[in-house]
């Protein structure tokens, strides 16, 4: 049997010569000390191979090992509150048998096989079972219950099932005969392509919105479960830390965090911070319903672009379970670097700023993976997709940043200037929209007030009328302005700084309930029409401002607990005195 061995070695590109062994897209185990690879090319002459490890060390010569199925990911008991690295190797097992850095050729197995979990089976003998059939239950963590599912495309009649008890991922639980008579065993684990997405009945429409508690998303640029959203943003902009404070406190089920080419102290800043962190519905630590792949910037490059379908390949499994699953994504843009370097190498013909040209189509393939489905098993589960967009210069023109537009429906743009003056989150919201409003409207007044989305809009138009002024004031300064607009850019700084701005370490001001949000939007909005009825009568506005009214109202998301709103009476009253005395 003729072996098959490196021809040439350019970075993570490896090229076999005069062979027929591999199939596209299949995994293989390259060198002597069996990288993990994945086959990117054939032609006639060779086989090109993308290593998803440094190749350091490896020489022409060495043989290359195919194993004829594609790269996948293992499913099971065990994922959550572990942290992978692009291709699902448990970092903290591997740090105890190598220390802190990754050896090559690395073989830990992803989950722990010697673990025995409580199981339930669900199914009896002769029961009939397809694909995203539940045979077993297990309590994965005190928040989450996993259950197992019948590989998708698989059906036939149970014929063995085990007592319920303690077992291994890889025993036995469950036997079933397909209609040819083959049997076939179910553990408590499968396999799962990462670049294959998991199939469902069909894709719902969206209708209700992943709820996080931050009013410049849940106010005025929403994201619905099953969305996807972009955040682009210049460095230091707060890119990492509003997927942070969104994974903290959105309503998902479960939390995927990809850390892709980010910093290692950034990474170890979400490692540590996500082990402490108690999640606030349940009282039980955080990490019970996350997983974390870590891919640092000094990792193999080619890992990046794995680490993405990985994430998606794991949040699609519990989507299956009827989970809602949001998957944080902190950066395409380094994916996409990626994927320039590997083109690169490959010599493809590049495109925008050195891109590839297939830039828009990887894009898209991950995008899509969103969305809102009835699975095979008639369950209902979301997987929702924000993913962090860092453009050099936070110049938006830039091809990541602009292609990524074409397949999201939330764009929330952080803004520099924003950023450096400390206004959190750096959200402009002149540049930012959110086309599931529409989609959203029908559940904001059936679950919250049918005024919500009304005064959203008011809030919006006051804002984009305080934009239009300001470039009258830059030219020729406020005084220029009658009192009727030198109203509107005081109510639009009490938009902006008392209720845009949140302040993350604040206790009733981290999180804020729609009911609390649409609270103040009252206030603010009834602030503007009784001043807008005392400027109407000729009084000059600098009287109102002086009473400090303004100043008051921007300090309402302290001063009233969320589980008291009935505080908010207060500002009524001080409003209706204030334009009282002044009439």
């Amino acid at each position: 049997m003729k072996e098959n061995l490196i021809y040439s070695i350019n970075g993570p590109v490896v090229k076999v010569k005069d062979t027929d062994a591999f199939s596209m897209l299949e995994m293989v185990y390259v060198g002597n000390s069996k990288l993990m690879g994945e086959v990117i090319s054939i032609t006639k002459e060779f086989t090109t191979i993308q290593v998803y490890e440094t190749t350091t060390g490896l020489k022409p010569g060495e043989p290359v090992f195919p194993t004829g199925q594609p790269i996948s990911v293992t499913l099971g008991p065990g994922i959550l509150r572990n942290i992978y690295d692009g291709i699902e190797r448990p970092l903290e097992e591997i740090a105890k048998e190598s220390g802190a850095f990754i050896p090559t050729g690395s073989a830990v197995e992803p989950l722990d096989t010697k673990k025995l979990w409580d199981v339930t089976l669900t199914v009896k003998v002769g029961d009939h079972v397809e694909g995203g059939t539940v045979y077993a239950k297990i309590p994965e963590t005190d928040m989450i219950e996993h259950r197992c599912m019948v590989m998708p495309g698989m059906s036939g009649t149970v014929t063995e099932v085990k007592e319920n008890g303690q077992y291994t991922i890889n025993d036995v639980v469950m036997v079933f005969t397909d209609d040819e008579g083959v049997a076939h065993e179910c553990t408590l684990t499968q396999k799962w392509p990462i670049k294959t997405p998991r199939p469902v009945n069909k894709r719902l429409p969206i209708s209700m919105p992943l709820v996080t508690g931050q009013r410049v998303i849940d106010t005025l640029f929403p994201i619905a479960k099953g969305g996807t959203a972009a955040i682009p943003g210049g460095f230091g902009t707060g890119k990492t830390m509003t997927q942070h404070q969104l994974a903290k406190w959105c309503d998902a089920d479960i939390i995927v965090y990809v850390g892709c080419g980010e910093r290692g102290n950034e990474m170890t800043q979400v490692l540590e911070e996500f082990r402490e962190l108690v999640d606030p519905k349940s009282g039980k630590p955080l990490v019970d319903r996350t997983v974390l792949i870590a891919n640092t910037s000094n990792m193999p490059v080619a890992a990046r672009e794995a680490s993405i379908y990985t994430g998606v390949t794991l949040a699609e499994y519990y989507r299956d379970m009827g989970y809602h699953v949001a998957i944080m994504a902190d950066s395409t843009s380094r994916w996409a670097e990626a994927l320039r370097e590997i083109s690169g190498r490959l010599e493809e013909m590049p495109a925008e700023e050195g891109f590839p040209a297939y830039l828009p189509s990887r894009l898209s393939q991950f995008y899509e993976r969103a969305g809102y489905m009835e699975n095979l098993n008639n369950t209902n589960g979301s997987v929702t997709i924000i993913g962090a967009v860092s453009p050099q210069g936070s110049d938006f023109s830039e091809p990541v940043t602009q292609n990524t537009k074409r397949f999201v429906r939330t764009f929330w743009a952080l803004d520099k200037a924003l950023a450096y003056a400390r206004h959190y989150f750096a959200i402009n919201w002149n540049l930012s929209y959110s086309e599931y409003i529409p989609d959203l409207e029908r559940w904001y007044s059936k679950n919250v007030d049918p005024k919500f989305m009304r005064d959203r809009q008011e809030l919006a138009s006051i804002l984009a009328e305080e934009t239009k002024l300001m470039e009258i004031v830059q030219l020729m300064g406020s005084d220029v302005l009658p009192d009727d607009q030198k109203l509107v850019i005081e109510v639009a700084r009490v938009v902006r700084v008392g209720y845009l701005q949140q302040n993350a370490f604040h206790k009733d001001d981290t999180y804020v309930p729609l009911e609390k949000q649409l609270k103040m939007m009252e206030v603010i909005l009834y602030l503007n029409n009784r001043c807008q009825q005392v400027v109407a009568q000729g009084k000059p506005i600098r009287t109102i401002i002086e009473t400090g009214i303004f100043d008051e109202v921007v300090k309402m998301k302290y001063d009233v607990p969320n589980n008291d709103l009935s505080k908010f009476d207060y500002y009524y009253k001080k409003i209706d005195a204030i334009c009282a005395s002044i009439d």
